[in-house]
């Protein structure tokens, strides 16, 4: 099926509208939730592979699994949560079967340029060290700003164990970089 809009109208058209109409079998439609998600996608990726490539292989994977089942979305105004939860689904099935360790990728750095490349070096080396399943929810609450139960549904583990990895997570962080912030306070 082709596009239902005017190539000028998808910039006002929204989100659930082109939602409902990708549920349809609009590929334009679809192409246009592509093109509005794919940065936010590939970001997330990339924190949690530190690759690049693989990142946007995952991303690839998640938008064509995506176009897929889309037809099968409960709710257009869950798109979102959704699209982010096939990603994460995605990364989780590719560090099990690689059986490696994710750490943040190294783009971080680019995103956030008031921090300096030795604080965001010891940050990196410091995630790397957490558990991938600690580290996965640390970055999805400080680097995506989701709450814990988003967490717990996007993720498929229990909104405790969310906690848990929270708090034991950023305790095991401070302890990591206490002697980083000891050492920049003289």
């Amino acid at each position: 099926m082709t596009g239902s809009l005017p190539a000028g109208a998808w910039a006002a058209a929204s989100e659930i509208s082109i939602v409902l109409l990708a549920m349809n079998g609009d590929d334009a439609a679809y192409g246009e939730l592509v093109r509005r998600r794919q940065g936010a996608i590939r970001n997330l990726l990339r924190r949690l592979t530190r690759e690049a490539s693989l990142a946007d292989d995952l991303a690839q994977q998640t938008f064509v699994h995506g176009w897929q089942s889309i037809r099968h979305l409960k709710s257009p105004g869950a798109f979102g949560g959704w699209l982010r939860k096939l990603a994460v689904n995605f990364w989780l099935q590719h560090a099990r079967s690689s059986k490696q360790e994710v750490a943040l990728d190294e783009d971080l750095r680019a995103e956030h340029p008031a921090a300096t490349v030795s604080r965001q070096l010891d940050l990196d080396a410091a995630l790397a060290q957490l558990p991938r399943d600690a580290r996965l929810c640390i970055v999805l609450a400080y680097n995506e700003g989701m709450t814990h139960r988003e967490i717990s549904e996007t993720t498929s583990i229990p909104l405790g164990t969310v906690k848990s990895h929270i708090t034991r997570g950023s305790a095991r962080l401070r302890e990591l970089l206490q002697a980083y912030g000891e050492a920049h306070v003289r």
